[in-house]
């Protein structure tokens, strides 16, 4: 890539952006909407993390995997990162079209995992491309600048069940168990997916290597595990700290969305999933007390979906703040991420307390601060001290601590670690709190300047 890159105007930067719209519709969608599927399949609280695990499990793969092709990869017409995008996101939006068609458990859990995998592909090549394209006086406003429209696509997908509901679609389910409503917001997404990648693709010219002899010498010489290992022995300082407050920003995130609808249906709405099992079909007067229960779920499910959509639009709000001030100034990058994540531990803590479910919002705009920064402050971190050559593996091998905690927690660290704080619903959304504040005051580690001015 070119050593002197000229800074790029708000419409450049937006439309290289654009395609994020459609992986968070995905993640919405995902993070709002597979715990229901799963308990609209017959899923206990307790079996839902573990049926999560193929997500981060198949992003500790594919991630490191497609940052070390696209580091290798140029086309004079398809670009770089370019590519892989586009492969990633027509296989999300079959994956996104059919999840909600799942008749039994393991095939929701399948369908999760081409997901999550799929996902993995399209979103790991933007993170690189923005240090690819911008100057390093630019890169904070351009993570920023995905974290906007991260935020727009996070309100907008949350919302679409409640407001397919409100315009007539039914919310009782069918015979898989799945709403209508549910169903027809996945097929949205999977569009929206599908259509915003093909803009970013077309809108986003990327730079050529310096030197493409050079480029072709090193795809001959080169080896992944090569690579890769040697990138993990050449970890800096800097990226290991950063590191660590993904840990557990990853870990509060992951509980959050596959267990704020179990968590919150019950102790908020008061109208936890039913169990059929515990329910006498064959006799008419339980099947309907069954079917009155499950359709107060249902809209308790509904309801907690669009409240969720809150932490979108705050995370949009933090990133308009930040793109403004950016734009023109330097930002301090540690005190940003450090408070942003204190505040959202406290939405998360603040959940037992509420006293009715309309103070909610209030939670998941804390929530949202922190979620804001999370997509934008530690990269922006970690590009002043990575290898531009070798960006998108490191990106890669960045977002294993991403998908770690993720694995950690799917893997019984939630079902274990919540029980320190008592055997009530919603004591995993006081883990995932307690788990934010850590990975706020573990910024204190950081102490490159580099890392924290920009």
């Amino acid at each position: 890539m070119t050593s002197t890159k000229p800074n790029l105007s708000f419409w450049q930067i937006w439309n290289m952006s654009f395609g994020f719209l459609g992986i968070q519709f995905g993640f919405a969608l995902q993070g709002g909407y597979m715990s229901r599927i799963f308990q609209s399949l017959g899923a206990s609280p307790d079996e839902i993390p573990g049926l999560w695990i193929a997500a981060p499990l198949t992003g500790l793969l594919v991630q490191p995997i497609i940052g070390f092709l696209s580091d290798r990869t140029w086309s004079p017409r398809f670009g770089r990162r370019k590519p892989y995008f586009l492969i990633g996101a027509i296989l999300s939006s079959l994956a996104l079209f059919f999840v909600p068609y799942s008749s039994v458990l393991w095939m929701a859990a399948g369908f999760l995992w081409i997901l999550d995998a799929s996902i993995n592909i399209s979103m790991e090549p933007f993170r690189a491309l923005v240090a690819d394209q911008l100057p390093e006086k630019q890169r904070s406003y351009g993570f920023v600048m995905q974290t906007l429209i991260i935020g727009i696509g996070t309100w907008i997908a949350s919302n679409l069940p409640w407001f397919l509901t409100k315009v007539g679609l039914e919310e009782n389910p069918n015979e898989q168990g799945i709403p209508l409503n549910v169903k027809v917001a996945f097929a949205v997404g999977a569009l929206v997916f599908l259509a915003s990648i093909i803009y970013t693709v077309v809108k986003t010219k990327e730079y050529p290597p310096e030197n493409e002899e050079l480029l072709e010498l090193e795809k001959k010489n080169s080896s992944f595990f090569k690579d890769f290992f040697q990138s993990i022995s050449s970890m800096s300082s800097n990226m290991l700290k950063l590191g660590l407050i993904q840990f557990f920003s990853w870990f509060a995130f992951f509980t959050m969305w596959s267990m704020a609808t179990p968590a919150l249906t019950e102790h908020v709405f008061h109208a936890p999933a039913p169990n059929k099992a515990e329910f006498n079909m064959a006799i008419s007067s339980e099947k309907m007390a069954f079917e009155k229960l499950n359709v107060v779920y249902q809209h308790a499910a509904d309801q907690v979906g669009s409240d969720m959509g809150v932490y979108g639009l705050s995370s949009m709000a933090f990133a308009l703040l930040i793109v403004f001030y950016s734009a023109k100034r330097s930002v301090n990058r540690k005190l940003i991420h450090m408070t942003s994540l204190i505040l959202g531990g406290l939405g998360f803590i603040f959940m037992k307390f509420i006293p009715d479910p309309s103070y909610l919002w209030i939670c998941f705009s804390l929530i949202g601060i922190s979620w804001g920064s999370i997509l934008s402050m530690p990269y922006a971190m970690l590009s002043s001290s990575v290898d531009s050559k070798k960006m998108g593996l490191m990106m890669g091998l960045f977002n294993m601590f991403i998908v770690i905690p993720q694995i950690c927690a799917a893997l019984g660290g939630i079902n274990f670690f919540a029980q320190f704080f008592g055997a009530d619903a919603i004591a995993p959304m006081m883990l995932a709190g307690t788990a934010l504040l850590i990975a706020g005051f573990c910024n204190l580690f950081i102490t490159d300047q580099n890392a924290i001015h920009g």
